[in-house]
This record gives structure tokens, C-alpha cells and sequence, in this order.
């Protein structure tokens, strides 16, 4: 980026035109959750002169001072003055404007340490392998203001929400030019197209905060207000989101609190001491992923943090945030052998500072933003993690349900003939799946390491493979809850997803990956047109087993119910490659039952044994039912009837 040569003062220029002596009381307080407009790099004007106004937080450094291609990167030239007691350092350089690279030289206090570091509440930042800091704003005229007024029922607990889940950097790159990524500007039209083809609601973005190291997929964050420049600038981001919200499409960004890669550049002893850290590795320093761990006790790095996410929601227009490995902040023995972990105060191995943390964020996230949703990866059995916090819940508005993504994809794996054995791991689920809110997800995390795609997953030859994803797509479109499914799946990509190449979007020209799609596009459809499918998500009321039992035959049926028009849709499954004819099901009404959706239809690629578009129903009882289908059951298919009286 250019910048603009200029004469450079020895001392801070006097006053702070943005800082205010309030806004340093509640930082330090834990409670100022809109640093971005305060601290970083924001461009002003100071007594007619056009500049820069730097600030950041350094408490235990004896000298701090911006550096750039201004000041030849020297830093002797443009110190910056600390702000009483508060731990800031502060400056006005008159000169430095939009586009100019810059880092905080920060000598410290402590064992001569001094390092180049790039500004934490950095707007923008250098293209990797670049470091710096870039002087920027977030100014941009927005266009999507219905989406807004509109998203608090678009994302409500009694709407369909279907997810998916994108990684920007591979969902598609230009072979022609080097295999090269799609900017912001260029894969918003293409993938809102795409997503709408699908039918799904929402997309929700691994993470694109920016990130040294491609390969960490956006995991090990370094610029926690800023997008990734790889793909274009802060604005180009920002027409990403308005596109897709003119096209009707939700967008949530996964958001990770949890830790921090350790580059020296960053985050990682920022002030020659453990600032956003714990000093003790065994709470501020992770294990598996080699990365520091946040200090949730202190103040400012709470303050940092929720202003983190507000940034997102209010600069960006997201609609949701997905917390990452939530498990990891609340557990102080995750991932610990005995005499790794230090006990809180009470001995037991909860983390009392991230458990407040977690539910002052859900409290802030909620009470500004209240069209917005939190989703929690969590993978334990921690109680009410969707709960209010004012009944002593974490305050989260959903939770990822990891253990029916373990279960369903261990029965899936399974030959059929053994699956009679294994019957309880699709219904097992029936005994908490009103505990929470949940999100029923088959993200990036089981198609990559070795685990093999979705599809390849599947037991059986190859037509048996699509025909089991076809059936557990409509299981998971049958089951309660929101739906995420990563990108890939939705054609049944064979092989694992490799976060530098493109998807394997030729397979398009097969039926079998087209049935696929049409599979889902067709599910997502059904999901967001029947009330019985979506609005009695999160509520017993809405869930009905009609035979849980037949383990034999291994099959499943249930009824899902709605609240407002009083509809009732029946999922019939059969889990084997076998025929079931005349196969008897009981249901609470006479009349007729429309064949809705049939997984097996030849348009699909399946073998197209239905029922003619339904079923009259019979006076004989079954399933201590008044009324019976008697029905034909694809194989390894699943059916949707609806009553229709």
C-alpha cells in the first residue's frame, strides 16, 4: 500500500481527539465493547491537519512508537505518550493516511524485550506472508436494510435455518489463472446463486478474521476486527454481506475466543509480558493446538474480545456468530493428563472466569444485536449451554449436537445387515434432544484428516453409497433442529476437502452427484415450506416417535407436528437395501397422506420404488394408532408423507 512521505515530530502530538477519559475508565472496568472505534488506527483531522490517530493498550512497556514506511520504519521518530495509568500509549501523526503500512514498536519494562507488533484492533493488514498493519476505515453505504428488519424472524428459534458451511479461500478458484482464490467481489454473486439453488438460508464462513498461516483454515486468528485481506479489502468483505443479504441469504462467521497463535508479530506476549495470556502454561498455553490460551479474568482482554465480536456485528452486518471449541474454554483439564491443569477455587475443574466470559458475551451479543444468534461448538455434556443466562445458562441460542453427528455417521458406516444390532444410534438421540437448542452439523471437521468425504463414508458398493447419503440427508431434514452441512456434501464430493484446491465441481455432470443435490435442494425446500418440519424445533410438542423399535427390519418412524396450522408430516426409514412392501405404519388420522419426498426417486438416482404419490389411510389400528398406511419402503430410502384429512 502507498503511504505519503512527511517531516516526522520526535514527540506525540498533544491531545487525543478520540480516547475519552470514560472510555479508559470502562475498558479497564471489563467493560467497553466498542474498541474498535477507539483504539487501532483511525484517520482524523487535528487542528486543520489530516492524520492518523493511533492507540493501543501496552501496560508493562516503557516506550511504545508507530512505525511505517513514513518514518523508514524507525522508532525513534513517532513515539506514542502513555495515557495516564491506564496501560494505553497513544499519538497523533499528522500526514499518515488511508493506506499506509504501520507497526507499535513496544520496548518493554521487563527482560529488554522489545518487538514489532501489529496492531491488535488493526482494521487491515498486509497480505500474508506480510505483517504490518494498514491504516484503513470501515466506510461503506449499505443496501441490505430489509434484510435486517426482516432477520429477527428469518432466524428465530420456530424458522428454518439451513446452513452452509463455506471455506472462501477453496469453495472455488480459477484454474485458469494459477488455481487462484475468488476475491470477496467476485464469489458473492456465484455462491449466492449456488446457495440458492440448494435452497439453504444461510451460509456460515470458517473463519475469515485475518490469519497468518492459510493452512490453520482462519483458525489461528491474529486480526480479530479484521478481514482476511487475502480475498480483498474491509469494504470489498462488506459488499460480500450486502449481496448475499439482497439475495435473502443470513451469513454467520465462526468466531474463535478460545486461543491465539504464538507468532511474534501478534497477540503473544504482547508488553514482554503474558498481556492477553496466562503466564502459567497450564492454563494459558494449549496443548493440541500449540497456541496461548486468553486470560477471560482480566478486564481488558474481556473488553477486547466482546468488542471483537460486536465489530463483526455491527461494522460487518453479520448475523450470527459461531463459537469456536467452546469445550476447551470451559474445561480447565481439557486435553490434560493429572498434574497439567491447576484447579479453581473451589477444586473442581470448571473455568469460573470463561464460563462468565461465555455468558457476559451471549448478554451483550443479545442486548445489542437482538436479531442476531450465538451457536456453541461444544462437544461435552456441560448442562444449558442454550439456556439464559438469567436461569444460569451459558446464554447461547444454539449448540451443536456432536453427539448426533457421532452417532449417525458411526450407523452409517455400518453394513445394513449389521445395523439391527446398532438400532439404538439413531434413537438414542430422542432422549435429549430437547435439552437444547440444537444444530444438527456435518461440517469441515469429518472430511478432513484422514476421515474420508461424506459420501465415501457410506457402507455398501457405489449405487448403495449414494443411496445412504441420500437417506441421511433425509433423516437429518426429518430430525428436530437447524441444519449445517459443509460445502462439498451437497453434490457428494468423493473425495476429502483440501483447503488449496478447488471443489470438485465436474461431478456435477454425473446423475449420481446431481441426485445428490437435488436430494438436498429439494429437502431444504420441503424444510423452509412446512411448518411441521421447523417451528416446533426446540419443543417436545413437535415430535412424535411412531415406531422406535423395529430393529429387526431396521427402520424408523416418526411424526413432526406443527403448532400453527395443526400440520402433521410422517418420516418413514428403511435402513437396509431391502424392499419392504406392504410395510404397515400407524398414524392419528384417517384420509389421505401425500407422498412428499421419496429419497429413492429415479430423479435422484435411486430405484424409484414409492407410492404413487401417497396413501389412503386405513381404519385398522397399529402402532396404537387409530389409523394405518400401508406402504411400499424404498431401499436404503426414506419417505415424507403429509396428512392432508
Amino acid at each position: 500500500m502507498p503511504s505519503i512521505a512527511i517531516p516526522v515530530p520526535t514527540d506525540p502530538y498533544p491531545g487525543s481527539p478520540i480516547l475519552t477519559d470514560d472510555d479508559i475508565y470502562i475498558f479497564n472496568e471489563g467493560n467497553h465493547f466498542r474498541l474498535y472505534e477507539k483504539l487501532g488506527a483511525h484517520v482524523t483531522t487535528v487542528d486543520g491537519q489530516e492524520g492518523t490517530y493511533f492507540a493501543v493498550w501496552a501496560p508493562n512497556a516503557e516506550y511504545v512508537a508507530v512505525i511505517g514506511a513514513w518514518n523508514n520504519w524507525h522508532s525513534g521518530h513517532n513515539p506514542l505518550k502513555a495515557r495516564g495509568d491506564s496501560g494505553i500509549w497513544e499519538a497523533f501523526v499528522p500526514g499518515v493516511v488511508k493506506g499506509a503500512s504501520y507497526k507499535f514498536h513496544v520496548s518493554s519494562r521487563f527482560h529488554a524485550y522489545k518487538e514489532d507488533k501489529t496492531d491488535p484492533l488493526g482494521i487491515m493488514y498486509e497480505v500474508s506472508p506480510g505483517t504490518a498493519s494498514i491504516v484503513w476505515d470501515r466506510a461503506y453505504t449499505w443496501n441490505d436494510e430489509a434484510w435486517i428488519e426482516s432477520r429477527m424472524q428469518r432466524q428465530s428459534l420456530h424458522t428454518p435455518m439451513s446452513i452452509y458451511e463455506v471455506h472462501l479461500g477453496s469453495w472455488m478458484r480459477v484454474p485458469e489463472e494459477g488455481g487462484r482464490s475468488l476475491s470477496y467481489r467476485e464469489i458473492a454473486p456465484r455462491l449466492a446463486e449456488h446457495v440458492k439453488r440448494c435452497g439453504f438460508t444461510h451460509i456460515e464462513l470458517l473463519p475469515i478474521t485475518e490469519h497468518p498461516f492459510f493452512g490453520s483454515w482462519g483458525y489461528q486468528t491474529t486480526g480479530f476486527f479484521a478481514p482476511t485481506s487475502r480475498y480483498g479489502t474491509p469494504q470489498d468483505f462488506m459488499y460480500f454481506v450486502d449481496h448475499l443479504h439482497q439475495q435473502g441469504i443470513g451469513i454467520i462467521l465462526d468466531w474463535v475466543p478460545s486461543h491465539f497463535p504464538t507468532d511474534g508479530f501478534g497477540l503473544s506476549y504482547f508488553d514482554g509480558t503474558h498481556l492477553y495470556e496466562h503466564a502459567d502454561p497450564r492454563k494459558g498455553f494449549h496443548p493440541d493446538w500449540g497456541s496461548y490460551i486468553f486470560n477471560y479474568g482480566r478486564n481488558e482482554v474481556r473488553s477486547f474480545l466482546i468488542s471483537s465480536a460486536l465489530c463483526w456485528l455491527d461494522t460487518f452486518h453479520l448475523d450470527g456468530l459461531r463459537v469456536d471449541a467452546v469445550a476447551s474454554m470451559l474445561y480447565l483439564d481439557y486435553s490434560r493428563q493429572p498434574g497439567e491443569w491447576i484447579p479453581n477455587q473451589y477444586g473442581g475443574n470448571e473455568n469460573i472466569d470463561a464460563i462468565m466470559f461465555l455468558r457476559q458475551f451471549n448478554t451483550e451479543v443479545y442486548k445489542n444485536f437482538p436479531g442476531v444468534q450465538t451457536i456453541a461448538e461444544e462437544s461435552t455434556a456441560w448442562p444449558m449451554v442454550s439456556r439464559p443466562t438469567y436461569v444460569g445458562g451459558l446464554g447461547f441460542g444454539f449448540k451443536w449436537d456432536m453427539g448426533w453427528m457421532h452417532d449417525t455417521l458411526s450407523y452409517f458406516r455400518r453394513d445394513p445387515i449389521f445395523r439391527r444390532f446398532h438400532h439404538n444410534e439413531l434413537t438414542f438421540r430422542g432422549l435429549y434432544m430437547f435439552t437444547e437448542n440444537y444444530v444438527l452439523a456435518l461440517s469441515h471437521d469429518e472430511v478432513v484428516h484422514g476421515k474420508g468425504s461424506l459420501l465415501d463414508k457410506m457402507s455398501g458398493d457405489v449405487w448403495q453409497k449414494f443411496a445412504n447419503l441420500r437417506l441421511l440427508y433425509s433423516y437429518m431434514y426429518g430430525q428436530p433442529g437447524k441444519k449445517l452441512i459443509f460445502m462439498g456434501s451437497e453434490f457428494g464430493q468423493w473425495r476429502e476437502w483440501k483447503h488449496d484446491e478447488s471443489l470438485d465441481w465436474h461431478l456435477m455432470m454425473f446423475p449420481s452427484h446431481r441426485g445428490i443435490a437435488d436430494t438436498l435442494a429439494d429437502l431444504n425446500r420441503l424444510y423452509v415450506s412446512e411448518p411441521a418440519l421447523a417451528e416446533l424445533e426446540t419443543d417436545p410438542d413437535g415430535y412424535e416417535w411412531i415406531d422406535a423399535n423395529d430393529a429387526d427390519n431396521s427402520t424408523y418412524s416418526f411424526l413432526r407436528k406443527a403448532r400453527s396450522n395443526g400440520d402433521q408430516i410422517l418420516v418413514v426409514m428403511n435402513a437396509t437395501p431391502i424392499i419392504r412392501e406392504n410395510y404397515r405404519v400407524g398414524v392419528p388420522r384417517g384420509g389421505w397422506w401425500e407422498e412428499l419426498f421419496n429419497s429413492d426417486a429415479k430423479e435422484y438416482w435411486g430405484s424409484g420404488i414409492g407410492n404413487a404419490g401417497g396413501v389412503m389411510a386405513d381404519d385398522q389400528p397399529s402402532h396404537n394408532r387409530p389409523f394405518s398406511l400401508t406402504i411400499d419402503l424404498p431401499p436404503l430410502g426414506a419417505l415424507f408423507f403429509k396428512s392432508r384429512g
